[in-house]
């Protein structure tokens, strides 16, 4: 059975950072792209980042590029998103994805 929980996040002040962890269980994590959503209410989900499954890629959205970074850690079978300069528009449910599951989300204010 395919698990993907986050953890990490929180409140923070607009500048701060935050870094969100996501552990899978139940698939070959070794050889999966991981992928980084956020959504907040009343917009779709949308694109934050992704990872290769060597974590020799990666790829991020415009609104993110420069700020966050993702990486993993196979033998710990952890996907990352490291979140700095955060800023009010990054509020959202964070979402941790392999292919069609989803893990349950883990909420980020930025706010002073």
């Amino acid at each position: 059975q395919v698990q993907l929980v986050e953890s990490g996040g929180g409140l923070v002040q607009p500048g701060g950072s935050l870094r969100l962890s996501c552990a899978a269980s139940g698939f070959g994590f070794s050889s999966s792209l991981m992928y980084w959503y956020r959504q907040t209410p009343g917009k779709e989900r949308e694109f934050v980042a992704l990872i290769t499954s060597t974590g020799g890629s990666t790829n991020y959205a415009d609104s993110v590029k420069g700020r966050f970074t993702i990486s993993r850690d196979n033998a710990k079978n952890t996907v990352y998103l490291q979140m700095n300069s955060l800023k009010p528009e990054d509020t959202a449910v964070y979402y941790c994805r392999r292919n069609g599951n989803w893990g349950q989300g883990t909420q980020v204010t930025v706010s002073s």
